[in-house]
């Protein structure tokens, strides 16, 4: 699995999750019980995952929407 972005906004989340159903490709959201637990201050960001055979896809489609994308992982 390949990291594609990493936020505590909600919203933007949310929207990923969408665009990225909506073009077909699965994601998988970590850290979105713990980042309640602590109060979502921002120590612990959610992370939105994809397989690794959609990573570049789901990046272009964030990218494309102006959503921050993360490189690594």
């Amino acid at each position: 699995m390949k990291e594609i972005l990493r936020t505590n906004d909600a919203v933007q989340l949310s929207w990923a999750e969408a665009l990225l159903a909506d073009a077909g490709i699965h994601a998988f959201v970590l850290d979105r019980h713990t980042s309640i637990l602590e109060g979502s201050l921002g120590v612990l960001p959610r992370r939105l995952m994809v397989g690794d055979e959609d990573a570049a896809q789901a990046r272009r489609i964030l990218r494309a929407a102006d959503l921050p994308v993360e490189e690594v992982s």
